[in-house]
């Protein structure tokens, strides 16, 4: 499990839509910051999370 914060989260997850994947989860906190998981069959997880525009 591991997570990546990157500037460029929208960017970055329309490359992964672009591939055919789909996410298991998207949160937004309370203080903006977004965290998007993706899991493989199995059940390795890597989210990625950026903070608000």
């Amino acid at each position: 499990m591991h997570t990546v914060f990157v500037d460029d989260l929208d960017v970055r997850l329309a490359g992964i839509a672009a591939r055919g994947l789909t996410p298991a989860g998207d949160e937004t906190y309370d203080n903006g910051v977004r965290k998007v998981v993706f899991r493989d069959p199995d059940g390795n997880e890597i989210g990625f999370g950026g903070g608000p525009a």
